[in-house]
């Protein structure tokens, strides 16, 4: 087994963003070295542009979700085809309105029976 499998965060979206918020860490660590308020607010600032930019990117299908993948998918510049639908257990893509309409997997919502109103039995 290839430890590719498992490569979390080596994505477009995942170095854009790392890259992004280490000019920002950077930026709001000056501010705090020459005791800067504008150098932290900005450095901070930066940091949520660099949280935004990765959640495009991941929307637009350059993230990928956690777990295995197939080979085809291992590497760095192949978009994820899935990202439209929506990954299952996917923060980012469930702020985003996506992956609510199916189950996640080894969820029991199929089998699942609507819940009985009191004073009722079920049959």
């Amino acid at each position: 087994m290839s430890a590719h499998q498992y490569d979390e965060g080596h994505t477009v979206a995942g170095w854009t963003g790392c890259g992004i918020a280490t000019v920002g860490t950077t930026v709001a660590g000056v501010g705090v070295c020459t005791v800067s308020a504008a150098l932290i607010g900005g450095g901070l600032g930066i940091v949520v542009v660099a949280v935004l930019v990765t959640w495009a990117l991941h929307l637009n299908g350059w993230g990928k979700p956690p777990g295995r993948r197939d080979r085809a998918q291992w590497g760095m510049r192949v978009r994820d085809t899935s990202a439209r639908a929506g990954h299952a257990g996917c923060v980012g893509c469930r702020l985003a309105g996506r992956g609510r309409g199916r189950p996640a997997e080894g969820s029991t919502e199929e089998t699942r029976q609507p819940p009985v109103p009191v004073g009722e039995t079920a049959g």
